[in-house]
Formats: structure tokens, C-alpha cells, sequence
């Protein structure tokens, strides 16, 4: 007679079924995301103040300006306050993803730690954020103009979204390339923080450039944050002529290259990053 079998029930039972990678990555951005959160609207009281008083003061600056310099007459077809202030939000935008990321790296070394989590972690669970959170002011001063008596629906809802995606992407590409060069080179991040004001006016976020010298306009053309703005306002006023050489194509070929050498640059120092 053949002897009974060992086999039981009990041998059948698997132990915990491991988590995919993309499960543990999932966990580790939700919960960063939630740290960067309650650290940004918590923390500092003054945050989200700031965050609407900044375009707003600058607005208010730029309207008494405007009585002098008559600057509604400048554009044509689009009203020159919420031309503005599209151009405005656009540039914060990209200005703050790119200084979001300064930052990103040092603020979560103690995460470093667990192998799970990585230095592009932090930069990418800071840009989705601050994107959001410019969004919804986005949104605000948008109500707070229809309130007013302004219309600010855009023409083309469909180009206006696109363009605004186009920028946060830039801006991610931008954070993620100076994210490495702010942690590697420390003196990069103050010659980037001098940049922020040239950059205001050189980008034609408060004048149109329509009215400046072609030798002149020929080299402001080579910065691409000029198209990404001409592009969303395009998308908002739709009768509006965007600056001569405006290109869609140059706009993705920067913000492609800028997240694609960002990707690259965390893959290349991931491990100095972390022991920095």
C-alpha cells in the first residue's frame, strides 16, 4: 500500500504578495505629495497670500502705468488687463518650477534614507503641486475678472489648456535641470534667482514686443518662454496677432530637450545627489 501524501492545505499557503515597482512608487509620490501640501498651505500663514498678492500688486502697478503710457493701444484685439495677466500666470509658471526645483533635492535628503525614494522624487511630487496650486489662483483672478465685468473666457478653450500644460511642462524641464546644477554647483542657484527679473521683461510678460525694432526682436525670439506666452494668449484672444516668428514647434523643441537633459542629468548624478 502506498503511503498517504504530505501534502496539506496549510503547505499551499503563499506568504504577503510583494508590491509592484509602480504600487511603491504610487505610495512614495502620495505621500511626499501630501508632506509638500500641508508644508505649503500650513506651515507658512502667509503662503497662499503671497502666492495672489505677487501678480496681483504687480497688476495694480501695471494699470496706474498704463494711464501714461497708454498701453491698451499697443495690442491689438485683446484687452490689455487680462493680456496681461495672462502672460503674468503664464511666466509664474515656468518661474516657479524652475525655482521650485532649486530646492527640491535638499529639502527631502532625509527621505534619501529608503532606497525606495529617489532626488527626481522630490522635484517632480514639488512641480505637480505648485502647478495645481497656480492653477486653482489661475482660476480665481479669472472669476474674480468675470465678477468684475471683464470677460475672461478664453476663445479657445482647447488651445488656452494646451498652452497652459505647455508651460508647466517647460517649467518641469526647467526645475529638473537646475534641481542637479543648484545641488552640484551651489553659486548656480543665485545666478538663476538674478535671472527672474530680466527675465519678467525680456519675455514680454508686461509690454507687448510687437513694437520694438526688428534687430531687437530677432534675439528675443530665441527665448522660448516669448512663444509659450504668445501661444496661450492666442488661445484667449483669439483676433489677437501674436509676435512675428511666434513657433509652436521651437516652444516644444525647448521644453522636450530641457525635460529629456533633465532626465538624463538625475540619472547620470542620482548617487551624488543623494550623498550630498
Amino acid at each position: 500500500m502506498n503511503p498517504p501524501s504530505n501534502h496539506s492545505t496549510g503547505d499551499n499557503k503563499s506568504g504577503p504578495k510583494a508590491r509592484s515597482a509602480w504600487a511603491v512608487t504610487r505610495s512614495v509620490w502620495f505621500a511626499m505629495f501630501m508632506r509638500e501640501a500641508i508644508g505649503r498651505t500650513m506651515t507658512d500663514r502667509m503662503g497662499w497670500f503671497w502666492m495672489i498678492a505677487e501678480p496681483a500688486l504687480l497688476l495694480l502697478v501695471m494699470i496706474g502705468i498704463r494711464s501714461f503710457i497708454r498701453g491698451d493701444k499697443l495690442i491689438v484685439n485683446a484687452p490689455f488687463i487680462p493680456w496681461m495677466l495672462v502672460g503674468m500666470m503664464g511666466f509664474f509658471l515656468i518661474r516657479e518650477g524652475m525655482m521650485q526645483g532649486l530646492g527640491a533635492i535638499n529639502a527631502n535628503k532625509a527621505l534619501f534614507a529608503y532606497r525606495q525614494v529617489h532626488p527626481i522624487d522630490g522635484v517632480l511630487v514639488r512641480n505637480v503641486l505648485d502647478g495645481l496650486i497656480r492653477t486653482v489662483i489661475f482660476l480665481l483672478f479669472m472669476v474674480g475678472g468675470l465678477m468684475l465685468g471683464t470677460d475672461f473666457r478664453p476663445d479657445n478653450g482647447f488651445q488656452a489648456f494646451g498652452g497652459w500644460l505647455s508651460l508647466w511642462l517647460f517649467g518641469l524641464g526647467l526645475g529638473l535641470v537646475t534641481s542637479v546644477l543648484g545641488s552640484l554647483v551651489p553659486e548656480v542657484s543665485k545666478i538663476i534667482r538674478m535671472l527672474n527679473m530680466p527675465l519678467l521683461i525680456l519675455s514680454g510678460v508686461i509690454m507687448p514686443l510687437n513694437q520694438l525694432p526688428h534687430y531687437l526682436l530677432e534675439y528675443l525670439m530665441l527665448n522660448p518662454i516669448v512663444h509659450g506666452l504668445e501661444y496661450i494668449r492666442h488661445g484667449f484672444f483669439e483676433g489677437y496677432q501674436v509676435v512675428h516668428g511666434t513657433s509652436l514647434t521651437y516652444f516644444w523643441a525647448w521644453t522636450l530637450s530641457s525635460l529629456a537633459l533633465g532626465l538624463l542629468m538625475h540619472v547620470r548624478f542620482k548617487e551624488r545627489l543623494k550623498s550630498q
